[in-house]
């Protein structure tokens, strides 16, 4: 199943909601879709969708979802990142009246750069080709999250080794 989310910033988010419909309508995506909508004034005929969906439910569907395709809002790509997923952002843009401005765009860059674990589209024609191969991309991706348990265990080895290397 895929999930996406646009949150719930008051603009409408309908280039990605009618994209997701698109690639359902003409196969591209196989598998089934739940979009959660918001303000987005376009219909989806071909997924399922909800305009708002409480927490719980999104939860669910984000634990439920092989992937996670979500706007540019932190508090959207945070939770499946918190899950293990790795989650497609596409960032809400100035130019076609999502938002105020282009923080999202610079948000999902600096994040893509610097942490590795998103996966950025800012050309919208370039989701299908990224759905369909999503686990080939993630398999490749150089994601510099780190775990912070590791970091301590590591840490506590160097430490035992030392202790009885005197």
């Amino acid at each position: 199943m895929i999930f996406v989310t646009v949150g719930t910033h008051e603009q409408p988010f309908n280039r990605l909601v009618q994209e997701i419909d698109n690639l359902k309508r003409d196969g591209v995506i196989t598998e089934d879709v739940i979009i959660q909508t918001g303000y987005s004034t376009y219909e989806p005929k071909h997924c399922q969708w909800k305009k708002l969906i409480p927490y719980k439910q999104m939860i669910k569907n984000v634990e439920d979802a092989r992937i996670v395709i979500t706007h540019g809002g932190p508090a959207s790509f945070i939770m499946p990142l918190q899950m293990g997923k790795t989650p497609v952002v596409v960032p809400r843009q100035k130019k076609f009246d999502e938002h105020v401005n282009d923080h999202q765009v610079d948000f999902a860059r600096n994040v893509a750069e610097r942490m590795g674990t998103i996966i950025p589209i800012e050309d919208i024609n370039k989701l299908g080709e990224v759905i369909k191969n999503y686990d080939t991309i993630i398999t490749n991706m150089n994601n510099k999250m780190m775990s912070n348990n590791k970091v301590f265990c590591d840490d506590l080895e160097d430490i035992v080794k030392e202790l009885f290397d005197y």
